[in-house]
């Protein structure tokens, strides 16, 4: 299989190319890309630098790189455009139809789309990450009354990095419990959880999926074996249907798309847009 340079350019971190970019080349079974991101470009300088690694990829590789751009001033899109390579920016896509159906120009001011110009919603994000911190594993806070959603479930389920992520991205206060042999042996949840059930969302996953990451985590012993995998989760999916608790697979899901389907079930609001 031939490999197929990819680049994500940007004038900030390059978050938006790298998600963009990302959801485009999923589209595309049996390709092998290797990707490269070239963040905060903003100057001429820079724009050249990165047109000489383009050109590079493209002396030494079978097929022109790909190259997804977001930069916003038009002489560091018009430099990097002259690049050997198959040159995709959002901004020369979407930004011309908009202004027209609003009848306006944009601003072309870089950064405005990751940067702090919203105090508000920054402070937000950053409230709701140390309150996921603070709630992570049924931390010491627990202060669950001020939860947006709690998620539960077994060990290593993938409820920490969507807490964050939750947080991080719409400032979700997201707090997780971490279901243990004390749940499972008597049937029940904690009364700090069931006092808050409407709250609840559980995470499950595959048995060999959780196996798989166990043993990186702890390779020996009762924790990674697949005897105690298969009853942690037989266990977890028990006390869901007792309690009406609805969950997710998390196996073959991103954190994007787990958390994408508990705001779509939980009907918990977006509190910013990141």
């Amino acid at each position: 299989m031939t490999e197929r340079t990819v680049f994500f350019l940007s004038d900030q971190t390059g978050v938006t190319a790298e998600t963009l970019g990302h959801s485009l080349l999923t589209q595309f079974n049996g390709q092998d890309f290797r990707q490269l991101t070239l963040p905060f470009i903003d100057s001429d300088d820079k724009a050249q630098e990165a047109v000489t690694r383009i050109n590079e990829a493209a002396e030494s590789d079978t097929n022109r790189p790909i190259v997804f751009s977001t930069l916003v001033q038009d002489n560091l899109r018009n430099i990097v455009r002259e690049g050997h390579g198959l040159f995709l920016d959002i901004f020369d896509v979407l930004l011309e139809p908009l202004e027209l159906e609003l009848q306006q120009e944009s601003t072309h001011e870089p950064g405005r789309a990751h940067g702090m110009s919203d105090i508000e919603a920054y402070m937000r994000r950053i409230e709701a990450t140390n309150f996921a911190l603070a709630n992570d594993d049924g931390g010491i806070s627990r202060n669950y009354e001020m939860a947006d959603v709690i998620l539960i479930g077994v060990s290593r389920s993938g409820k920490t990095p969507t807490c964050l992520y939750l947080a991080l991205q719409y400032g979700v206060y997201a707090a997780n419990f971490p279901l243990t042999d004390e749940e499972f042996e008597s049937g029940k949840l904690p009364d700090i959880l069931v006092e808050q059930k409407a709250k609840l969302f559980g995470l499950t996953i595959a048995p060999q999926r959780l196996r798989h990451i166990r043993k990186e985590r702890r390779p020996l012993g009762k924790y990674s074996s697949a005897q105690q995998v298969r009853f942690e989760l037989r266990e977890s999916e028990k006390l869901f249907k007792r309690y009406g608790i609805a969950n997710v697979d998390t196996t073959e899901f991103s954190i994007e798309e787990i958390a994408s389907r508990i705001l779509d079930s939980t009907g918990v609001e977006r509190r910013v847009r990141a």
